[in-house]
């Protein structure tokens, strides 16, 4: 039976976007059946328009609290029916209901070789701290801040010239390879989780 994607994003979508060329390659068996956003300017909801994905926008601002945030979003994914949430550049933590109800089948992208640099600004972090090597990690997403079980990564060597933005760009091409890579991989049943290890049969 063909999977059913939701890919929850904030802001232009360019990892969203690499899933959407992927799923009209026929490379990922799936469907992506809808976006949910937080923000109602975010530049995704035009790829997904492009592609005639639904768009659920939960706006964070016309909320009084995040617990309310939080519900309403846990009530959007639910009615799409997900088999695999993706985070796809979504700048908030997801609360703990969510992680729990979408355990081993929510996955997130990171630009950093986790464990290292967590959390915003990993490029910057990796910079600052004179790595030779970074790159980014998929990983399925648990209660910790990117702490998750790890699917696979990439790397990318850091220049002697590099500054935030032109490290991220190149990361961000890594981004675009992993991701739909990692999707693809969960689409059809490739992956299984033994402890803190995700293997690939």
């Amino acid at each position: 039976m063909t999977k059913r994607i939701v890919v929850v994003a904030s802001g232009r979508g360019s990892n969203f976007q690499a899933i959407i060329s992927a799923l009209q390659r026929g490379s990922i068996p799936a469907e992506c059946v809808a976006l949910v956003t937080d923000n109602p300017k975010a530049y995704a909801i035009e790829r997904a328009q492009a592609a005639n994905i639904p768009v659920v926008v939960v706006d964070y601002r016309s909320f009084a609290t995040r617990e309310l945030y939080e519900q309403a979003l846990f009530t959007a994914l639910k009615d799409a029916g997900p088999d695999l949430v993706v985070l796809a550049g979504y700048m908030r933590i997801v609360g703990s209901a969510i992680v729990r109800e979408y355990a081993g089948k929510m996955m997130n992208i990171h630009p950093a070789l986790l464990p290292s640099f967590t959390g915003l600004h990993a490029q910057r972090q990796a910079l600052e701290h004179g790595v030779k090597l970074t790159g980014c990690t998929v990983h399925f997403v648990d209660e910790s801040l990117d702490g998750g079980p790890i699917i696979l990564q990439r790397c990318v060597r850091v220049m002697d010239d590099d500054d935030e933005d032109t490290l991220a760009n190149r990361i961000l091409i890594q981004e675009h390879l992993a991701l739909p890579e990692a999707v693809r991989l969960f689409c059809e049943d490739r992956l299984s989780i033994e402890g803190r290890k995700v293997k690939t049969r």
